[in-house]
């Protein structure tokens, strides 16, 4: 028996039928979402830690990838050959969607293990830890975003209502964020070799992705798509990029995008809520 146990600051774990119910899993998501006073402030006071005494305060994020987008977009748009006020303004884009899902994933999966304090200390739903995850990136993505509206200043996009379209996106993006962070949480607090590998896993799908080049850049055969094009669509990532990018470039989206990404989120939904049913009880005597 652990230490915590024995000190009754943890209770024993739970055994049979009563720790493994749908319903408990629920009562988690659903108590975490009501305890947001809580989350909310766990959240902006994490963004508030990291850059306390520097000088620009949270605008280094902002800095910091703004400078790598426009550094990229520059390079690669020379070596493309690809004109700068259509490509800088996709790469910037790219980035800052990337930044949101790879730091989803990554510190979705440490989310439990960095907070083992607060679980063992503080009587709370798991579910508000991935909730003060996501949020802390929301508010990362809050201050990107701000790169992209001067962009789209100095170099203006074709913009419609379907611009409108990104809020949606956003959105599923959120509610991914939320599923990952459970089963890759969760999962990585047992098997600590997964956030390894989930590091180089993400570092390999950030290049196979259209972020810092694009799908023309692949050729077309004969006016039908292809053998690469059809790989690359094989990749989720793909599809949650273009349904975001998509409409703040004023460019129509096709269906079948949004289709794939909403598939991939009841599939991680109903992953998520298995892992909870099953495991949610036992992240205090991994962390």
């Amino acid at each position: 028996m652990s230490a915590e146990v024995m000190q009754g600051r943890v209770p024993p774990p739970p055994t049979g039928a009563t720790s493994r119910s749908m319903r408990r899993a629920f009562d988690d998501l659903s108590a975490g979402l009501n305890a947001r006073e809580l989350w909310l402030h766990l959240g902006w006071q994490d963004i508030k830690q990291r850059y306390r005494r520097s000088l620009l305060g949270p605008l280094w994020i902002t800095i910091a990838t703004g400078v790598t987008a426009v550094a990229m977009g520059l390079l690669y748009g020379e070596l493309f050959h690809m004109d700068i006020k259509s490509f800088l303004p996709y790469v910037t884009l790219g980035f800052i969607f990337w930044n949101f899902i790879q730091n989803s994933i990554l510190e979705g999966a440490e989310v439990f293990s960095k907070n083992e304090g607060l679980i063992k200390q503080l009587p709370s739903p798991v579910s508000v830890h991935v909730y003060r995850m996501v949020w802390r990136q929301l508010i990362i993505f809050a201050h990107n975003i701000v790169i992209y509206i001067a962009i789209l200043i100095i170099f203006p996009q074709p913009l419609n209502w379907t611009a409108l379209l990104a809020i949606p996106a956003v959105a599923l993006f959120v509610i991914n964020g939320v599923w990952v962070s459970i089963v890759f949480g969760i999962l990585s607090t047992r098997f600590r070799d997964i956030g390894q590998l989930l590091t180089t896993a993400v570092q390999l799908v950030f290049f196979m992705t259209p972020i810092i080049w694009t799908t023309e850049n692949l050729g077309k055969q004969t006016g039908e798509k292809s053998e690469r094009l059809k790989l690359v669509e094989l990749n989720p990532m793909y599809h949650y990029l273009d349904i975001a990018r998509g409409p703040l470039l004023g460019e129509p989206v096709a269906f079948y995008h949004w289709a794939v990404v909403i598939g991939c989120t009841i599939v991680g939904w109903l992953m998520a809520l298995a892992v909870m049913r099953n495991y949610r009880a036992r992240v205090a005597y991994w962390v």
